[in-house]
């Protein structure tokens, strides 16, 4: 069984920084891609920023220059600077091999104005 455990998540006010990490355990083929995904209330779950596992990026264009997605092997980290309150959401981490797909439970991220 793959699990996904996400940390990091909190309160910060507008212009601060957190740095998610997910870390995955179990026994499970190599993830072709890790990444981060966030609802806000009301709204759908986007995806944030992915990894690769040759070290490819993808942003969305709300966070380019401000979050940086980076990962250590089973471990992914997403790097937040420059929060604004927009940013509020649950963000979840999200692992994919040839085999199926894994989600963690999610953290809550709040910014405050």
């Amino acid at each position: 069984q793959v699990q996904l455990v996400e940390s990091g998540g909190g309160l910060v006010q507008a212009g601060g920084s957190l740095r998610l990490s997910c870390a995955a355990s179990g026994t499970f083929l190599t993830f072709n891609t890790m990444s981060w995904y966030r609802q806000a209330p009301g709204k759908q779950r986007d995806l944030v920023a992915e990894i690769t596992r040759g070290g490819s990026t993808t942003y969305a264009d709300s966070v380019k220059g401000r979050f940086t997605i980076s990962r250590d092997k089973n471990t992914v980290y997403l790097q937040m600077n420059s929060l604004k309150p927009e940013d509020t959401a649950v963000y979840t981490c999200n692992a994919a091999n040839i085999i199926s797909t894994y989600w963690g439970q999610g953290t809550q991220v709040t910014v405050s104005s």
